[in-house]
């Protein structure tokens, strides 16, 4: 009779069959290799290291989610990346398996788990030393639960903190201090930061979204203070007022290196700002003007005499732009090759001459909300 070898209780070590099992291509193989027996099971649960949830809105589902999510935690302990996204009702205490093990997380999103506070934060920075990308997207977190993180996760890099409503400055420079490899940093709509907290960005810092926040001058002047920055989105202001002509820190000199600029519907903006940054900020490829109504021809005529590498300039719906203005662009911005533009004073008679002198530059008509060239982190957050 033909012996038949059991290899579930073969000699082969365990890092032997987590080789196997990595070689195996196909799902249903890696799932038929857990079901073999209870040790091949073990292996096939150290050997994931990534878990994603997409989570759909049911009231009575959601309350049964988080014995689930910790009994997953638990089972595998080596993920690298983890989606916690649109669990609503996820408290702090599910969190608490992070503690003891996923010691080799670097990609956690809480996205929109609302329920998530400072003692989730807690735990987060207890176990898992080594994130490097962390959304916290609508958490209820405050400058404490930031404060703990920065302690303890020194090699973050990507940073997701829209609609925080009760982080300050405080914790922001706490993040931005403690964390010396942080790339990218979003604070959309956080109302209580008005960017003072931005103070001594690391030098690593080259993607900066704040928009609909209420940035003072001296905000401004920090978010651009680090000398690396490439990427700025300070669009749609919440305060027009406090925010006002603080616009033209951008061109002070500090963010020589910016080549995305964001700035739609900044309505107050005036021609001296647009001529600051035009004038110190040499290398812009793509600058957003949608809708910057205080614009008018002394600064489309800096625009055009400076911005020599613009590739994509928005200025839809700018009251203020006139076929005067569109000849200062049409004459200088020698690399423009996108002109996003309607809803201005631009006569059809002046675009129909703009298009005979650059017949290489694309005219759209469509709002383009956000930016088109510009590099998108919203995937490193998914």
């Amino acid at each position: 009779m033909t012996n038949i070898i059991d290899w579930s209780h073969s000699c082969l070590p365990d890092d032997c069959l987590l080789t196997i099992h990595q070689k195996l291509q196909n799902r249903d193989d890696r799932d038929a290799f857990g079901l073999t027996c209870k040790r091949w099971l073990h292996i096939q649960n150290i050997a994931r290291t990534q878990l994603v949830f997409d989570f759909s809105y049911n009231p009575r589902r959601q309350q049964e989610y988080p014995q689930y999510i910790q009994q997953l935690l638990i089972r595998f302990p080596y993920l690298s990346k983890l989606s916690l996204s649109g669990c609503t009702d996820l408290p702090d205490s599910a969190l608490k398996p992070l503690v003891v093990s996923c010691s080799s997380l670097r990609y956690l999103s809480l996205y929109c788990c609302v329920n998530i506070t400072d003692a989730g934060l807690g735990l987060i920075s207890t176990g898992c030393h080594n994130l490097e990308t962390l959304n916290l997207y609508r958490c209820n977190i405050t400058d404490a639960g930031l404060q703990s993180i920065a302690r303890s996760s020194h090699i973050l890099k990507n940073v997701n903190l829209s609609y925080c409503l009760n982080i300050t400055d405080h914790g922001l420079n706490a993040l931005c201090s403690g964390c010396p490899k942080l790339h990218s940093l979003i604070i959309n709509s956080c109302k209580g930061i008005v960017g003072t907290g931005l103070k001594g960005s690391p030098l690593t810092l080259t993607y900066l979204e704040a928009e609909n926040c209420m940035l003072s001058s001296e905000g401004v002047h920090e978010a651009v203070s680090g000398p690396g920055l490439e990427y700025l989105n300070l669009s749609h202001p919440a305060s027009l007022s406090r925010h006002g002509d603080g616009l033209g820190n951008i061109g002070l000199g500090y963010a020589r290196r910016l080549r995305f600029l964001n700035l739609r519907m900044c309505r107050h903006m005036s021609d001296e700002s647009a001529s600051a940054i035009a004038k110190g900020c040499p290398m812009l490829e793509e600058w957003n003007l949608a809708l910057c109504h205080g614009i008018r021809l002394p600064g489309w005529l800096a625009i055009g005499s400076n911005c020599n590498r613009l590739r994509v300039l928005h200025v839809n719906r700018c009251k203020n732009l006139c076929n005067q203005g569109l000849n200062a662009l049409r004459d200088g911005c020698d690399r423009l090759e996108v002109l996003y533009i309607h809803g201005s004073k631009v006569t059809n008679t002046g675009l129909e001459i703009f298009k005979m002198y650059r017949f290489n530059v694309v005219l759209k008509r469509e709002d383009c909300v956000g930016m088109s060239i510009s590099p998108c982190v919203a995937k490193l957050f998914l």
